[in-house]
């Protein structure tokens, strides 16, 4: 999908088999377009971010074709809620699905992130950021508990995402909503250079933090430790193209970012053999020594040891109430985090994509001679 200055949002069929693509279909505004987003479970669901600040949900599955704008819910009075009016409040610049689909976060031109109910199209929540401008970039990890936010002051920040419920007949007919402040668990900046950035996102893991530094001289990606209370761990130069976006692998430990000129950097971790890391005692060596056997060492031991060692450590005890929690699955937390939104996950499942299962994308080499 592609959405661009001419007004339109196209949707591309790369699992045709012709060459060039042809597009699939196309979706046009009046106005042009900053970005645009599949939905995570059915491409049939599409947001689309227009200049002028709107936000739109189209919706092309046949017998729920719509087109529905998603705005901001602002009281001009307090006294009957009968009386109350929705108006279009700020200017929304980015915005974000949760991975899950049942919830997008948007952030506006005065610093809030506005968070709406996919498949109501209502507004459930606004948050203030204290101190943050107008909102450049959201990203959500992959299990969907943190948020980074990108915004025109330069400072990136990470926050924990609130308990969300699910929206019930009550709350859409009151247009209740969670009006609340969040404040950051932690902030990135670069307190030399003060420079502003083009990307960011988390590692698969959601241990680590990645930007890219808006610096037409350079090519930089910066990485933070949130293990260790968000400590910057590396700078990573790549010569001197302007970066453009940066991108963590879903699964590897690996970054793609692009440059200006269109370039495609991959940064990977190559990984060692170490062998000391099965065994404690294991020592690693450069050449060959020779080797004194000790008195004991490959002495039999006697059964009866063995027995009653065995029998000792089938008499502990074995917790099996305590999990831990950095060993759940993304796709565990997900689940999980979907107990009570039933709703919301069916009717984003009717009337499923056309996706090609096991599916791979071509790959086409040119000769530049």
């Amino acid at each position: 999908m592609t959405a661009s200055l001419d007004w339109n949002c196209i949707i591309w069929d790369l699992a045709s088999g012709v060459d060039p693509p042809q597009r699939r279909s196309t979706i046009r505004f009046d106005v042009p377009l900053t970005h645009a987003l599949f939905h995570p479970r059915n491409s049939k669901i599409v947001l689309v971010v227009l200049m002028t600040g709107e936000m739109f949900l189209d919706d092309s599955r046949a017998g729920q074709a719509s087109r529905v704008e998603l705005c901001e819910i602002v009281y001009e009075s307090d006294e009957d809620e009968a009386q109350r009016t929705a108006r279009p409040h700020s200017a929304i610049t980015c915005a974000a699905f949760h991975p899950t689909g049942r919830l997008i976060f948007a952030g506006t031109s005065l610093g809030y992130v506005l968070v709406f109910s996919t498949r109501t199209k209502r507004m459930i929540a606004r948050h203030r950021v204290n101190g943050a401008l107008s909102m450049k970039q959201l990203k959500l990890s992959h299990c969907g508990r943190f948020l980074l936010t990108n915004s025109t002051d330069r400072v990136i920040r990470h926050f924990e995402v609130p308990a969300y419920q699910p929206p019930s007949a009550e709350s859409e007919a009151a247009s209740e909503y969670i009006e609340q402040d969040i404040e950051p668990l932690y902030k990135f900046a670069d307190p030399v250079d003060k420079v502003s950035w083009n990307g960011i996102g988390y590692s698969a893991d959601s241990e680590w933090v990645i930007a890219g530094a808006a610096d037409a001289a350079k090519h930089k990606i910066y990485v933070w430790d949130l293990s260790q209370e968000g400590v910057l761990h590396e700078t990573l130069e790549g010569g001197r193209e302007a970066l453009v976006d940066v991108e963590w692998h879903p699964n590897k430990p690996a970054m793609a970012s692009t440059t200006s000129r269109g370039n495609i950097l991959i940064w990977h971790c190559p990984t060692l053999e170490k062998w000391s890391a099965f065994a404690g005692d294991f020592e690693e060596l450069d050449e060959n020594v020779e080797y004194v056997e000790k008195e004991d060492e490959f002495d039999i031991e006697d059964e009866e040891q063995i027995t009653a060692r065995k029998m000792r450590a089938e008499e502990e005890d074995v917790d099996v109430d305590r999990w831990d929690e950095e060993t759940v699955t993304v796709e565990q937390q997900l689940k999980t985090s979907e107990n009570g939104w039933e709703e919301d996950i069916r009717w984003a499942a009717a009337s499923p994509d056309e996706d090609t299962p096991n599916w791979t994308m071509r790959i086409i080499m040119h000769n530049e001679d």
